[in-house]
């Protein structure tokens, strides 16, 4: 019998609970498949690092509905570094470092699901999370106006999680609201197609999504970002993965 994780029968978006002490948060699945990572040319807004290539992932894994908030923070860490405070309000200003330590101590105290193990996102897995299964500039067409995504200094601040609708996976926050830290080490996309790639050398990390002061343009489904390691900002913050032990 395949592991849980595993199953054929999953569908795109089903949702996965898990309790970390005194807080439920929700996973959505995202199965295997191949996309096309990037943009076109001719998009609106488009970066000159967004070249198009095929990714296959291999593997299905589960992403966090939310960024993490800081009710689920404070559920594991001491001192809240956030700017803008309040449960339902994603967790920012933490450098990289510290959010890395944040999901060691939710794999070392055991609240992954039996064969698996809480992570960042590769820029992979969140970009085919954010289009669940669209090619349009953001997960829900090609404008984005005030009511899909807390963008371009509109709230002058960051919003409660789930303010706005999910994509077509039960996804929130996707666009806009606090960027999101990836697993990868920014680098130039590669010109064939590739697998379940991750980027391991450089100086700078990923972040994705954009947040509340951004222009539109860096809130699109292709849209990339980078920051050092110890940066920090109210602006970013981070997204769970599960996936399985390798």
């Amino acid at each position: 019998m395949k592991p849980f994780y595993d199953s054929p029968l999953r569908k795109a978006g089903e949702p996965l609970r898990v309790k970390i002490n005194e807080v439920e948060v929700v996973f959505r699945y995202c199965p295997p498949g191949t996309f096309t990572m990037g943009s076109r040319e001719s998009e609106k807004g488009r970066g000159y690092d967004e070249t198009l290539h095929e990714v296959t992932l291999t593997r299905g894994f589960w992403i966090l509905e939310t960024p993490v908030t800081q009710a689920l923070w404070n559920a594991i860490s001491r001192g809240n570094p956030s700017e803008f405070k309040a449960d339902d309000l994603p967790l920012e200003s933490a450098p990289r470092s510290r959010c890395a330590r944040f999901i060691e101590s939710l794999n070392e105290g055991g609240f992954a699901p039996e064969g698996m193990r809480f992570d960042f996102p590769t820029e992979a897995e969140w970009e085919y999370a954010c289009r669940a299964g669209t090619k349009t500039r953001f997960s829900f067409g090609n404008e984005i106006t005030e009511k899909d995504a807390n963008f371009d200094f509109q709230m002058m601040r960051t919003t409660p999680v789930k303010s706005y609708a999910p994509n077509a996976w039960g996804l929130y926050d996707m666009h806009g609201n606090v960027g999101e830290i990836c697993a990868d080490k920014y680098a130039d996309y590669p010109l064939e197609a590739v697998q379940d790639p991750v980027s391991r050398k450089g100086n700078s990390y990923v972040f994705r999504g954009g947040g509340w002061d951004c222009p539109s343009y860096n809130v699109r489904s292709a849209a990339r970002r980078c920051c050092p390691k110890d940066y920090r900002s109210s602006r970013v913050g981070f997204r769970l993965v599960l996936k399985p032990i390798d």
